[in-house]
């Protein structure tokens, strides 16, 4: 039997509960959202009319799910079969999942304030016949599942069957682990999401060099309330129960080791709760000689699996971006995401599929993060837009749920020293100008780079505080964020910066050795001799939908890329870098440099680098 869907995306929550999926089976017809809309952070889901929902219970219509129980061999995710009967389908007919499982649709009354329209997108289906199957892939998310198929499509939803409930064999499970470096250079934290709170078990990592003996170290519990966000959706339809954030740290490391771990939770009964085993690669000791390979992209989001769509669907090439990264594990060595990451915008179910999706790369690398508008921006909340491109999380569950090392966790601002390495990552969501505590921070952490050690110094934040040929960013005359690098550009030159990366325009860019708009080198893929200027880079192609060029020509751009990918940088040895732009669909290199350059090099006075002096005496 033939069966065709025409979705855009969807996601249903009804008595707090997520819908996760709308689905899709041979025929695809997705509608993405334009980039303003993205850039303002509409829900496309937010136009599913569950306020309107009417009961249409048909005796002999169904829809059942084949399994009852999943991860019965302690798996986290697993494949199942829907099948559905409709004795008069029409073309609105839709299907979703609710979790958790038991609603009540005729007496639906959202818990935090009352919003007039309530969640999802378009999803317009059509079954050419009233019998089908669908293949769903679920994800433990701690609670059980339930199908439901619908008529009316979205403005008039008629709930016309629901289906049995799924459920995990452990809904409580620690999942997801997400490594990030601590403070030290010798410090790795391991955070890690389940259902236990401090009241019911006890929160530990076992770990230890491999092969040799296994110590454990206590983890830390948070988590999150309704209250603790800004606005809607996340405060209202959006909102679902987060579980537990646990978060330990695994502390002197031996450099370049490899060590096994495991996630565990002493129940108060005595008895253990365990994760799979995991394994990671100690960080190199600031400044040492050897060789040491980065991934750095930004705005990934996530994409399902099994071909359905929640909540949008303008994050298409995630799933190849995790999937080459996962599939070459074994060839870099840490990974920064800079920012716009679940792309949850307030739909909390989606956090869980984003860990869920890179847990293959963050359970075996360090995983660094930046702040995102889509993470933080929300008006009168202290970001530094007045956006609601967060759909009200103002920050609250990424800086929860992933571990970075600043003094401030509600300031994303942090450094991290890579062997020869040093990363200032900046916040672009906080006020960046000069004079103010973040501008400090980036000042400090150029300055305090001792570039005989960690020649390679690396600026990097979510919004384009440098140079991007963004359709948008033309139009306004800028090629850049306002006031982005007025103020940037002379830390940049003082303390020659090397490479400076950006996200927040979905495409791949890179200019050449630029100061003031000028470009001060004519080389374009190898760069010797005296520094003489920074390096600017547009990796934003990590998955979400990708953003136009301008038709404009400049001669600071030097590579463009209208696709999905991210760079790798490896350190060869303290004089040598090879940078490689990879895409996302095959892992091939599309763009490269290289940079030789001694320390002497780096000391040499260029242009705005080094003070005035005179010859008074």
């Amino acid at each position: 039997m033939e069966i065709s869907f025409k979705i855009v995306s969807v996601s249903v929550l009804v008595c707090c509960m997520l819908c996760s999926y709308v689905v899709e089976s041979n025929n695809i017809n997705v509608d993405y959202y334009t980039n303003q809309q993205e850039m303002i952070g509409v829900q496309p889901l937010s136009k599913i009319s569950m306020h309107e929902l009417r009961l249409g219970i048909h005796a002999e219509a169904s829809i059942k799910a084949t399994t009852r129980l999943l991860g019965l061999k302690g798996e986290s995710s697993q494949w199942i079969n829907v099948k559905f009967k409709h004795p008069h389908p029409t073309a609105d007919d839709w299907v979703a999942v609710f979790s958790p499982a038991i609603f009540n649709a005729s007496t639906y009354v959202p818990t935090m304030g009352n919003p007039a329209r309530l969640s999802p997108m378009l999803v317009s289906a059509h079954v050419n016949t009233g019998n089908g199957s669908l293949r769903f892939r679920l994800i433990d998310q701690r609670y059980d599942f339930a199908f439901a198929l619908f008529s009316g499509g979205l403005a008039k939803p008629k709930l016309i069957a629901t289906s049995n409930k799924i459920s995990f064999a452990n809904p409580k499970a620690p999942l997801y682990p997400r490594l990030a470096l601590g403070k030290s250079w010798d410090e790795m934290t391991v955070t890690w999401t389940s259902d236990y709170d401090i009241n019911e078990a006890v929160p530990f990592v076992q770990w230890g060099l491999q092969g040799e003996e296994q110590v454990r170290s206590p983890a830390g519990t948070l988590t999150f309330t309704q209250t603790s966000m800004c606005g809607p959706p996340a405060r209202t339809i959006g909102w679902r129960e987060p579980g537990f954030f646990h978060t330990s740290f695994l502390k002197n490391l031996w450099p370049n080791l490899k060590y096994t771990y495991k996630l565990g939770h002493k129940l108060m009964d005595g008895a253990y709760v365990w994760s799979n085993n995991y394994s990671f690669t100690a960080p190199p000791y600031p400044g040492q000689n050897s060789l040491q390979r980065i991934i750095i992209f930004g705005d990934t989001g996530k994409a399902e699996r099994d071909g359905s769509n929640d909540y949008q669907n303008y994050q298409p090439g995630s799933l190849n971006t995790t999937d080459t990264l996962t599939k070459d594990l074994g060839n870099y060595d840490i990974v920064f995401h800079i920012g716009d990451l679940s792309y949850a915008n307030g739909f909390l179910s989606q956090w869980d599929q984003f860990t869920e999706m890179i847990e293959p790369i963050a359970s075996a690398v360090p995983y660094m993060v930046a702040s995102g508008n889509h993470e933080r921006d929300w008006p009168n909340s202290g970001s530094f837009y007045n956006t609601a491109d967060s759909g009200g999380e103002c920050g609250v569950p990424a800086e929860t749920m992933f571990y970075v090392p600043p003094e401030n966790r509600a300031n994303y601002w942090y450094s991290v020293d890579y062997g020869m390495f040093r990363f200032c990552i900046g916040d672009s969501e906080h006020d960046w100008r000069e004079g103010t505590e973040q501008y400090k921070f980036i000042e400090k952490c150029f300055a305090t780079t001792d570039r005989q050690k960690q020649p390679w110094l690396i600026f990097a934040t979510h919004r384009v505080l440098g140079y991007s040929s963004n359709d948008w960013y033309a139009q306004q005359g800028s090629f850049e964020e306002p006031m982005g690098r007025s103020s940037l550009q002379q830390l940049w030159q003082k303390y020659r910066v090397d490479i400076a990366y950006y996200g927040h325009v979905h495409s791949y860019e890179r200019t050449c050795l630029i100061y003031e708009n000028i470009c001060v080198s004519s080389e374009t893929s190898h760069f010797s001799g005296l520094w003489n200027g920074t390096i600017h880079v547009v990796v934003g192609g990590g998955g979400s939908h990708l953003s136009s060029f301008s038709s404009l020509k400049t001669k600071w751009s030097l590579y463009q890329d209208y696709d999905f990918g991210f760079v790798k940088m490896t350190a060869l040895n303290h004089t040598s870098l090879l940078f490689e732009y990879k895409n996302s669909r095959d892992g091939n290199v599309y763009d490269s440099f290289t940079i030789t350059r001694e320390y002497m090099d780096v000391l040499a006075c260029t242009v705005g680098s080094c003070a005035a002096t005179t010859l008074a005496g």
